[in-house]
């Protein structure tokens, strides 16, 4: 009975579930850090980077692909499943790995395919289980605070998820330089224990009675907007759930009630009439495939998110290329140091990304009472700043400055794009219309990084046989790796072809970004005149 009574504001209990919360989200990041590891784990399989990125894309099909399923989980049973699956998932899918990499391939030439497909489901149990374990701490913290603090606290939680791979790097750098095998158990144990802490210490904690506010109270004390995980974390979709969802992203849309909103659809749009009626928009279903702002807003995310995930999944690869270029006596355990930068360097520009993203929306719409849509030519001018960083860029100590680059455009990209779904389409389907909505990622993530890889393999250089024999009895005589048999040695020229197909890519969704702007403005000045 004590346990649904509704706690004090600031009690022990709901501070418990906030940090038990960011510890989870913590260890449910990883997925970014996959590139400080994946070099040396082609090296040791003998794989191609082809291969590499098939692997990396497993987990990202995990975060991206599960974001709806978890959601409702959590909403109709509470965190505890989640955060049970997600422990055992993390636990065994790092474990694998790491066994994978401590047996190697001994001579064989490359590693098989039933070990090639353990690997890549290992990559998809790790993605399915950041995702779980942040579904639990996003949902759950947005459930035990009420508006005034429900920005800053769930905020925090997304944050911890941006800061995975920075955190995680930085424990391998500092602790484990050149072992990569300490360092996928320490991701095994390090992502799996906080899992099981949050079995004791996330709960949701009943709000006091009067600071929930109801479904159609449309005051409102002030906007802070939330960052938005890229996982895709949905709430299902039952009308208890819509409440907490509504009271979830009420900061995001309090402005939007206080004046006529700005998204005025086309006379063919579905949602005319519920416009014209001063309705917030509400499209779902068969109605979503059929609105052209849905295919705008997954070409843009598709286009911009796979430029990211492209760039994360390799840079360990891009960072070995320019070290090799201009060390010909190859140093693994200095190699891997500048990986483990370039993974702290694009994680801490996710995590500012979100955050300054949505002060940016803000006041954007507020103070130059523009659309939020416009927010989007700021994110596709970050990306394509970024790639023409990375294809100038001829040193690996010049490096960060393409890598916090990408990190803040990716960071704002998942920032502002739920906020433009549920402007778009509303809140009320919010967790099967964002769920569609992120399979882009998979769509322009996939084609970007196979092109990447198969790249990148085109220009390794052909083993000379008499060579070959020499070189693998040498990597079994010493203890640290010897660069990969597949490993590009010229370094800008490795990857530059990639990069010259995404900056176009990105110019076309700036485009597709300006006219989004430009039409939701020619519709905000139509509906003020209705």
């Amino acid at each position: 009975m004590k346990s649904n009574a509704p706690s004090k504001l600031l009690s022990v209990p709901r501070i418990v579930t906030l940090l038990g919360s960011i510890l989870v989200s913590i260890g449910s990041g990883t997925n970014y850090i996959y590139s400080a590891y994946a070099p040396q784990l082609g090296a040791r399989l003998r794989v191609s980077h082809t291969q590499l990125n098939v692997i990396g894309l497993a987990g990202n099909m995990g975060v991206y692909s599960s974001g709806p399923i978890w959601g409702r989980i959590v909403d109709t049973k509470g965190p505890r499943i989640p955060l049970i699956g997600a422990f055992l998932l993390l636990l065994v899918g790092y474990l694998g790995i790491k066994k994978m990499y401590d047996d190697g391939i001994g001579d064989a030439a490359t590693v098989s395919s039933l070990h090639f497909a353990v690997l890549v489901l290992c990559g998809f149990m790790t993605g399915l289980a950041g995702n779980a374990g942040l579904a639990a701490a996003a949902n759950t913290t947005a459930k035990s605070f009420p508006d005034t603090y429900r920005a800053t606290t769930t905020g925090l939680v997304f944050s911890g998820f941006g800061l995975s791979a920075f955190w995680f790097s930085t424990i391998a750098h500092v602790f484990f330089p050149g072992d990569t095998s300490a360092f996928l158990l320490v991701l095994a144990l390090g992502t799996a224990i906080p899992m099981l802490i949050g079995l004791f210490t996330i709960r949701s904690v009943p709000l006091p009675l009067s600071s929930p506010r109801t479904r159609h109270d449309t005051t409102t004390e002030g906007y802070a907007p939330i960052p938005i995980a890229d996982a895709g974390v949905c709430i299902a979709n039952s009308e208890e759930a819509e409440i907490d969802l509504e009271e979830a992203y009420a900061p995001l849309l309090s402005h939007e009630h206080e004046r006529n909103p700005h998204h005025v659809p086309e006379p063919s749009s579905p949602v005319e009439i519920n416009r014209a009626r001063g309705e917030e928009p509400n499209i779902h279903g068969k109605q979503l495939w059929l609105t052209p702002d849905f295919y705008l807003i997954v070409t843009i995310l598709g286009i911009c998110s796979g430029t990211g995930i492209m760039y994360i999944n390799n840079v360990g690869s891009i960072s070995q290329a320019l070290y090799a270029k201009a060390n010909p006596m190859y140093d693994d355990l200095e190699a891997s140091k500048w990986q483990a930068a370039q993974v702290s360097t694009v994680s801490i520009g996710n995590f500012a990304g979100r955050i300054l993203i949505g002060l940016i929306s803000d006041f954007t719409r507020n103070r130059l009472h523009l659309p939020r849509a416009y927010c989007l030519c700021i994110v596709s001018s970050l990306f394509i700043i970024s790639q023409a960083f990375a294809i100038g860029i001829s040193s690996v100590q010049s490096l960060w400055m393409a890598s916090s680059l990408l990190g803040l455009a990716y960071g704002s990209l998942f920032g502002i794009c739920p906020t433009i779904v549920i402007e778009w389409f509303g809140l009320a389907h919010l967790s099967e219309n964002w769920g569609f909505v992120s399979f882009a990622p998979l769509i322009g993530g996939n084609l970007f990084s196979l092109m990447f890889g198969r790249n990148l393999d085109a220009h390794v250089p052909t083993p000379d046989p008499h060579t070959l024999l020499p070189t693998r009895i040498l990597r079994s005589l010493v203890s640290r790796e010897l660069p990969s048999e597949h490993q590009c040695f010229d370094g800008r020229e490795c990857y530059v072809g990639s990069l010259k197909v995404t900056i176009v890519a990105c110019v076309i969704s700036l485009g597709l970004s300006i006219w989004a702007g430009s039409r939701d403005r020619q519709k905000g000045k139509c509906g003020k005149g209705r």
